[in-house]
């Protein structure tokens, strides 16, 4: 048997939580410099919309709406 499919293998018999947990260390992993990136274009995107609210040029709209809005258009098709 190979490295990686002792990996495999070990990996497969850990409980779904730590199964969770090692595929999320391993995506992160991937992601690296990209996944800090796309966290900073986020904290930014998230700031301007905090500021569009605060300075009243947009209205929030609370989230059972938006839920009812999205089952109506769903249930038009």
């Amino acid at each position: 048997m190979s490295t990686y499919e002792e990996i495999i293998s070990a990996a497969l018999a850990l409980p779904p939580g730590a199964r969770a947990m090692l595929a999320e260390h391993l995506l992160d992993g991937l992601n690296g410099e990209d996944q800090d990136r796309i966290d900073a274009l986020w904290a930014d995107e998230i700031e301007r919309r905090i500021r569009e609210v605060d300075e009243g040029k947009v209205t929030p709209v609370p989230g059972d709406q938006v839920m009812d809005r999205l089952r109506s258009r769903r249930s038009r098709k």
